[in-house]
């Protein structure tokens, strides 16, 4: 439930509420905003109830969480959008992140090549696979700790943050040491000790949707992360899984972004690259995601898509990326957002 704290309530009457909460084994996560604080009880229902918070000092009233993931809802925030700001780019609220890079890490020359494109061509952050998830185990799976110390490399020479995936949490240290971001792929949106592992580690995650997961399973999945008490979550949507055969991949759900925006107070990121699965398609979907309010987009880039290890067909060619950057910026600017960058 949500304990809804009078404007002229105290720092003590706003801590013996915490407190409370807390004595029944709850969870008690403090919002503040400019005129109320909001104090979320997440436990078990019932034992909260019995503390009848209603009347207390300060305690405005007490509203139920009628969604089963209760960290990631709108009623948390009370209509308030999360803002987050990672490594000096503001993220959510009237900021559209726009992350570009690779979809793996190929070499040093390729690596810096584009992280120089995407930092000169208006990218907010650079991001690209050390760790690939692959469907045969007998194509290339990434570089692993090498391709950690080229992100590394990259953004030390761009000032760029990196979003990066992990896969295992056997390699969340490495990771962690070159991260801004931790991506978690579509593969283990539902991996929920690798999610709390993320979440306890404090970095900020960008949670992509499964093929074949409802906007409530993703959010579900969110909820992990947040329950360690990291808030830092972005929702990604990158295609689903439908009847439809005339396109090469998935199907962008445009309709996630608004539907998710009502649902939960996160930011929500597309990844066009992967719905489409072909890099004439990415442009359009692009456009339509920015136009549609999504918070940012993250975008795949390649200096020479055709010798691309992997994902060749998906990825923009990176001399045009400075162009494709700046029709996204004006499509963004429709929704009445500006690109964040530093």
């Amino acid at each position: 439930m949500m304990i809804v704290m009078k404007p002229t309530a105290t720092e003590e009457q706003i801590e013996a509420v915490v407190e409370r909460v807390q004595s029944v084994g709850a969870r008690a996560h403090i919002s503040r905003g400019a005129e109320l604080t909001l104090i979320g009880a997440i436990g078990d229902r019932e034992l909260v109830a019995r503390l009848e918070l209603e009347g207390a000092p300060g305690v405005e009233e007490v509203v139920p969480i009628s969604r089963p993931y209760k960290l990631a809802s709108t009623q948390l925030k009370a209509g308030q959008r999360s803002v987050f700001e990672i490594s000096g780019r503001r993220v959510g609220g009237d900021n559209f992140t726009l992350i570009a890079g690779p979809c793996t890490v190929e070499s040093r020359d390729q690596t810096l090549e584009t992280a120089r494109i995407a930092k000169e061509g208006g990218a907010s952050m650079f991001r690209g696979g050390a760790y690939k998830p692959r469907t045969s185990p007998y194509v290339f799976q990434g570089l692993g700790q090498e391709g950690l110390r080229l992100l590394a490399e990259a953004k030390e020479i761009t000032g760029l943050p990196v979003v990066t995936e992990l896969l295992d949490v056997r390699d969340l240290e490495p990771v962690l040491e070159v991260a801004d971001v931790i991506q978690l792929g579509a593969r283990n949106m539902q991996n929920y000790p690798l999610l709390a592992e993320v979440g306890r580690s404090g970095r900020p995650a960008l949670l992509k949707r499964a093929v074949s997961a409802t906007l409530d399973e993703l959010l579900m999945a969110a909820e992990y992360i947040l329950k360690e008490g990291n808030d830092q979550v972005l929702l990604c949507e990158r295609g689903i899984r439908t009847f439809e055969t005339s396109h090469r991949r998935a199907t962008l759900d445009l309709m996630a972004v608004p539907v998710l925006k009502e649902l939960s107070h996160l930011p929500v990121i597309v990844d066009p690259s992967h719905a489409a699965g072909r890099r004439d398609l990415v442009g359009p979907l692009s456009l339509a995601a920015a136009a549609a309010g999504a918070d940012g987009i993250i975008v795949e880039i390649h200096p020479a898509p055709e010798e691309a290890i992997c994902d060749g067909p998906q990825q923009l060619r990176a001399d045009s990326f400075a162009e494709y950057a700046a029709q996204v910026e004006r499509a963004a600017g429709l929704a009445g957002k500006a690109l964040s960058t530093v």
